[in-house]
C-alpha cells in the first residue's frame, strides 16, 4: 500500500465520481471550484479523468489542477488534488442521463477503492457522488444503495443513516423499507441500537460530551397509549428506557409531527427517526440544497450529499454543489474533531 507524505495538516478526503451518467461529475467539480472547500481539506478524487474533462468542457467548468496517482512511486502526490483513475469507465457514459449497467460498474469500483483507502488510513474520510440503485441492479452488484455497501466493506454491523442541515441531526433505525414491513424490522434491539450508535458518534465526531436524543415514534401521537399501535409502547419505549439506565440523555417516544419542530430541535442536538421519510421530509424542506447524509456505526467516516442522480437536469447544466460542499465540510470537520479527540 502507499505510503503517505503529508505537508498539510488539512484532511484528507476521498471523493466518489458517483454515477458517470448522473450529476455527480458536476457538483464534484462545480464544489471543487469553492474557496470555502478548497481551504477545507486536500483530495483524493476517485473517478475518471475522461469522464470529468467531458463534463468541465460541456459546462465550461473549471477544471481543477490535479495530479495523477503513479503507481511506480511509493508515496501519494503531495498537491491538493490527486486523481485515482478505478477502472474503465467510457467517457460517452458522462451525460447520458439514465441507469447503465457499466455506469452501476463504475460506481461500484470507485466506492470500493475509496473505502479501501480510508480503512489503510491514507484518506481520513470519504464523501460519496450520488450512485443509482437501479444501476447496481442492472450491473448485478447485490446491494440497495451505498449504506449497505459500506456496511459490507468495512464489516460494520450496524450501520446507521443520519440526515443533517439546517440545524438538524435525524438518524434513522431503518433505511429502505416499505411501510407495510415496518411493523416486523422496528425492534426494541435495533431502536436500542441505534441510540447507542448516535451517541457515541456524536461523542465522537462532533465532539458533543453529552448528547441530547429525541427518539420519535412510530404511529401516530407515538401510538396514544395503545390506541394506534402497541409499537411504541413495547418496543421503542422499553429501549429509551434502557439507554437511559445506561446514561445516555434521550427522551421518548415522541410524536413525530411535533419532534422536529423549532422548540424541540432547540432541545435536542439528535433525533431518531423510525423510517425513512420520517427524517427524510423535515431535513429536505429545510434544507434541500445543503442536506447532508452522514454513515455513523462505520469505521470510517462517510458524507454523502442528500441528493440523487438527478438524471433529469444532466444535460442542463444547473446542478446545484450546494449539498455536495456541505458533504465535504462536515466531512473535514467530523475528520478534525476524532483527530483532535484523539490527541
Amino acid at each position: 500500500m502507499l505510503a503517505m507524505k503529508r505537508n498539510s495538516r488539512l484532511p484528507l478526503i476521498g471523493l466518489t465520481m458517483g454515477d458517470p451518467a448522473g450529476i455527480g461529475p458536476e457538483v464534484i467539480l462545480r464544489a471543487l471550484n469553492r474557496r470555502d472547500v478548497r481551504r477545507a481539506a486536500h483530495f483524493i478524487l476517485f473517478g475518471h479523468e475522461a469522464v470529468l474533462r467531458r463534463v468541465a468542457s460541456a459546462f465550461r467548468i473549471p477544471l481543477p489542477a490535479w495530479q495523477k496517482l503513479d503507481w511506480h512511486s511509493p508515496l501519494l502526490p503531495t498537491g491538493p488534488i490527486i486523481l485515482v483513475e478505478t477502472g474503465r469507465c467510457p467517457d460517452s457514459l458522462a451525460l447520458r442521463g439514465k441507469p447503465t449497467a457499466a455506469g452501476g460498474v463504475c460506481c461500484a469500483e470507485a466506492i470500493d477503492w475509496a473505502v479501501a483507502y480510508a480503512q489503510e488510513g491514507i484518506v481520513d474520510a470519504v464523501v460519496t457522488a450520488p450512485i443509482s440503485k437501479e444501476a447496481l441492479h442492472l450491473a448485478r452488484i447485490p446491494f440497495p444503495g451505498h449504506t449497505e455497501m459500506l456496511a459490507t466493506l468495512t464489516g460494520a454491523r450496524r450501520p446507521v443513516m443520519m440526515m443533517a442541515g439546517a440545524g438538524i441531526r435525524a438518524a434513522l433505525v431503518t433505511t429502505h423499507a416499505a411501510i407495510e414491513d415496518l411493523p416486523r424490522l422496528i425492534t426494541r434491539a435495533k431502536v436500542l441500537a441505534t441510540i447507542r450508535i448516535v451517541d457515541a458518534d456524536l461523542r465522537k465526531y462532533f465532539g458533543l460530551r453529552a448528547p441530547r436524543i429525541a427518539v420519535c415514534g412510530l404511529n401516530p401521537h407515538a401510538g396514544e397509549h395503545g390506541l394506534f399501535g402497541r409499537q411504541d409502547m413495547t418496543r421503542i419505549a422499553p429501549a429509551v428506557r434502557q439507554a437511559q439506565r445506561e446514561g445516555i440523555l434521550c427522551e421518548g417516544p415522541i410524536p413525530a409531527d411535533v419532534a422536529f419542530t423549532p422548540a424541540y430541535r432547540k432541545r435536542f442536538d439528535a433525533m431518531v427517526a423510525m423510517y425513512h421519510d420520517q427524517a427524510t421530509i423535515p431535513v429536505k424542506m429545510l434544507a434541500f440544497d445543503s442536506g447532508v447524509n452522514i454513515t455513523l456505526g462505520l469505521p470510517i467516516i462517510r458524507t454523502s450529499p442528500d441528493h440523487g442522480t438527478a438524471y433529469d437536469i444532466v444535460k442542463k447544466g444547473i446542478a446545484d454543489p450546494g449539498s455536495m460542499a456541505a458533504a465535504i465540510l462536515v466531512a473535514a470537520q467530523m475528520a478534525a474533531t476524532r483527530q483532535r479527540r484523539a490527541r
